[in-house]
């Protein structure tokens, strides 16, 4: 019968895991929403998003930062399926 008490050294890889995908995940949303929609968006606005007109930082600040986001979650439950797996945790 495995122990319900999990290893406190594979406890504090799974949080080490947990928090550095975490930090990277909200990083790349950070400079998707931030920087694509507010830093670059003057730089960006001279391209146009293909088949509607829109200017691309535009689109970026009003729906690419929520898509980008939506995505986000997914690679995070991807992700932490994989760290639970390897941590004996996926029951």
């Amino acid at each position: 019968m495995p122990d319900p008490q999990p290893d406190s050294t594979v406890a504090r890889r799974y949080w080490s895991r947990n928090v550095r995908i975490v930090a990277v995940l909200l990083s790349v949303w950070a400079l998707v929403s931030f920087g694509g929609g507010i830093v670059f968006a003057p730089w960006l606005n001279r391209f146009t998003l293909p088949f509607t007109g829109y200017p691309l930082g535009f689109w970026i600040a009003q729906q690419g930062s929520i898509v980008t986001f939506v995505l986000l979650v997914f690679a995070y439950v991807a992700l932490m399926n994989r760290v639970e797996r390897d941590a004996g945790m996926d029951g």
